[in-house]
């Protein structure tokens, strides 16, 4: 059950949600065709910032994040790493803060949930 038009936007239960929108396919694919699914719980006036549910599906592809970014995965797994070489691994309850300008190639190896706030 989710209250989008509340004074608090909340969502229950999105780990299980399953009336997600097809948001459509990655565009930077390397290999592979990741497509993601999602729900926005709430976003900015004027889309300074936005908050909801994102799921990916198995693929790898460039990734370049554009505004801060904070995410709690619940379900799947995927890596990250940066073009520096760093290397985040992740699992069901991983939480991770993407600075603005982060760079570097996503693999999605188990389609993945996550919850996350950009700004």
């Amino acid at each position: 059950m989710s209250t989008l038009t509340a004074t608090a936007p909340h969502l229950h239960g999105p780990s299980s949600l399953d009336d997600l929108l097809d948001w459509g396919p990655v565009e930077t694919m390397i290999k592979g065709q990741s497509h993601t699914y999602g729900r926005l719980i709430s976003k900015g006036p004027n889309g300074e910032w936005e908050c909801g549910v994102w799921v990916c599906t198995p693929g790898k592809w460039e990734c370049h994040v554009t505004r801060d970014e904070f995410c709690h995965f619940l379900a799947g797994r995927c890596t990250y790493e940066h073009e520096n070489g760093d290397v985040i691994e992740v699992s069901p309850d991983t939480a991770a803060f993407f600075p603005k300008d982060w760079k570097g190639v996503c693999t999605v190896h188990e389609t993945v949930r996550k919850t996350y706030m950009i700004k």
